[in-house]
């Protein structure tokens, strides 16, 4: 008497595994997260084969570069992981950070948080090893690219960072007054004077909108 095994499924019928654009909630704002710094580093890699002007591939390239920056630091956080930042210049001179975040009982889709904060990561490393590389085959003339882009995409890093912790630290604050009743409004009070950061290191470059 033969031994009867179970039918496996086909193949041929089996679920295809989604991308990361299908998984998304917001695929559109994923891709400009994507896109632009794939032109800007495109554009430096392998620019030289489609002009040798170089005043024409620098224009280009930090334009790509300034519209990179404005698309994540005003629209990619805000949609991908419910974030954003800016800097004001007050009428004394002095510059304040102020950061906006999305209630945290709202979760983000963990798929758009992941590869947000990993190209954020990736895109100063990256563009940091190609300054390296530009500094000692002495290319000094490409190097001003890269410094750009090394300053603009970690002025991004440096604003989402400290943003996030101060959305963690305002939902700590709210999460344990709630638990503590008399210390309610003192909580919140607390997480809404730190809604507003100030320091005097960015200008206005990276003021809002």
């Amino acid at each position: 008497m033969s031994n009867l095994q179970p039918s496996q499924p086909s193949p041929a019928f089996a679920e295809p595994q989604q991308n990361m654009f299908q998984v998304s909630s917001h695929p559109l704002a994923l891709l400009f997260l994507i896109l632009f710094k794939g032109v800007a580093l495109t554009l430096y890699l392998l620019g030289n084969f489609f002009t040798s002007n170089f005043i024409l591939l620098f224009v280009v390239c930090v334009l790509t570069l300034a519209v990179d920056f404005w698309t994540v630091k005003n629209i990619s956080g805000r949609l991908l992981v419910g974030l954003r930042w800016w800097n004001e210049v007050r009428e004394d001179g002095t510059n304040e950070w102020i950061f906006e975040s999305r209630d945290q009982s709202v979760p983000n889709n963990s798929s758009d948080s992941r590869i947000f904060w990993t190209v954020l990561y990736a895109t100063p490393a990256i563009w940091s090893l190609l300054a390296i590389a530009a500094f000692f085959s002495l290319r000094l003339q490409w190097l001003l690219i890269v410094i750009i882009a090394v300053l603009l995409s970690s002025a991004n890093l440096i604003g989402y960072q400290r943003c996030d912790k101060d959305q963690k630290q305002r939902w700590n604050q709210l999460t344990g007054s709630s638990a503590n009743p008399a210390g309610f409004m003192s909580g919140m009070v607390s997480g809404l004077m730190n809604n507003a950061i100030a320091t005097g290191v960015v200008g206005r470059f990276f003021s809002r909108g």
